[in-house]
């Protein structure tokens, strides 16, 4: 009954179910356990002042930029079926630190170790999303990745919901710092699945390594050199830019609505927790079917559309509740359709290109991006404009977004059509 389930909703086929479900695991396990930090993370942000975020996007896109050339001089010296649950437990190790430092430290030091905690988590968030897609990328290729990244990333949507979930109904009973020693055994169930992964896989592709040349660097100077890896990554950028307009309207929202902390806490995991909702059932009904019908280009422009009749809708009624209903419906869109479908980009990809431009484009491409909405976004509040302006100066953004993810799709399918290096397929 399971395996017709599946077949019938995610187009599993038999030899594929156990690899399919475990992918299913490692992406449950991954997001569990940020989202048990994730509503710590943006009460630690609130709690430092509004007018203060600018500034710890600034640090986050600095720190990206100092680990970026480590992270890839590492990743290029270890199998990835090592070197990826090592990503993982050192996740761990730094949030036993946060764990016992904030514990015992002087009440003092709250505001600086909040404001630490919160670009670390922002930081580590890019590398462990980007390293679970990365080796589904690596796992299922092209084919597969059009009809299962759907069911997989609604592995990720039922750890978000339960992550949401713990947070919501723990922080009041064991506190706010513990819940982060319930998130390492989270992240120690993800490392698990990379080594269990590896044993299903035929050939096992993840016990190969990019060349050790270039590093860091040389996905910079990849991602340049080609249209393609530079459309994706203009696509994020302009993706985060949006998302950064949206999260700082939100963020004045709620700090105006309560100044206490375990409120604000429940209020994030509230909204954290509807999201997710939303998400598993667009997942369950759509997000399967979608993107082999209609393909991977107009599967992309979903979400900038939404997004640009989204901030027009907030720039004619900047209120709470349009707010919260505009950014759940993206969120959802985001991570049950839009997210899977960015993903099979990098299916047509090298090896090199997956491991050295990938990281480039997740993290420091990403966070360029958080940093360009926060400085337009401080820019333009401090002109004078108000929400509803900021909102409507979204718009074009949106459509000359949406505009480039159609000519991605394109550009994907010539690829595929004339292969290099692409990834092997599960058995």
């Amino acid at each position: 009954m399971i395996a017709r389930l599946l077949q019938s909703l995610a187009g599993i086929r038999d030899e594929e179910r156990k690899t399919a479900l475990l992918s299913f695991a490692f992406f449950f396990f991954v997001l569990a356990g940020y989202y048990i930090l994730r509503p710590l993370r943006e009460d630690m942000g609130v709690a430092g002042g509004v007018r203060n975020l600018p500034w710890l996007y600034l640090a986050n896109l600095l720190t990206m930029l100092a680990l970026a050339p480590v992270f890839g001089a590492v990743a290029t010296r270890f199998p990835r079926r090592s070197f990826i649950p090592a990503v993982y437990r050192f996740v761990m190790l730094t949030l036993v630190v946060f764990y016992v430092t904030i514990r015992f430290a002087p009440d003092a030091w709250d505001t600086a170790l909040g404001r630490l905690f919160y670009v670390w988590i922002s930081v580590l968030n890019m590398w462990i999303v980007s390293l679970f897609w990365a080796v589904m990328a690596d796992v299922w290729g092209l084919e597969g990745g059009k009809r299962l990244f759907g069911f997989i990333a609604m592995g990720g949507t039922v750890g978000a919901i339960v992550g949401s979930a713990i947070t919501t109904g723990l922080v009041d009973h064991i506190g706010r710092m513990n819940l982060l020693l319930v998130s390492v055994a989270f992240f120690e169930s993800a490392a698990r699945c990379v080594s269990a992964l590896a044993h299903r896989l035929s050939g096992d592709p993840l016990s190969a390594r990019p060349k050790r040349e270039g590093g860091f660097l040389s996905g910079i100077t990849t991602t340049l050199r080609s249209p393609y890896l530079l459309g994706i990554a203009v696509f994020l950028a302009l993706y985060s830019l949006s998302s950064t307009f949206l999260y700082f309207a939100k963020a004045n929202i709620v700090a105006d609505a309560s100044s206490d902390r375990i409120t604000r806490t429940i209020l994030f995991a509230n909204i954290d927790l509807v999201t997710n909702i939303a998400t598993l059932l667009l997942q369950l009904l759509v997000a399967g079917r979608l993107m082999p019908r209609i393909g991977v280009g107009r599967t992309l422009l979903i979400l900038p559309v939404i997004t640009a009749v989204g901030f027009a809708a907030l720039g004619l009624y900047p209120l709470f509740p349009v707010l919260v209903t505009f950014e759940a419906l993206r969120r959802a869109l985001n991570y049950a359709i839009a997210r899977p479908a960015r993903e099979t980009l990098f299916t047509v990809v090298s090896l090199d290109e997956k491991y050295k431009a990938k990281s480039f484009i997740d993290t420091f491409v990403y966070r360029g991006g958080d940093m360009l909405g926060a400085s337009a976004f401080g820019a333009l509040t401090g002109a004078g404009v108000g929400l509803a302006g900021v909102a409507f100066t979204a718009v074009p953004i949106a459509a000359l977004w949406g505009g480039i993810g159609l000519a991605l799709g394109v550009a994907q399918r010539r690829r595929a059509d004339t292969p290099n290096d692409t990834p092997r397929e599960a058995s």
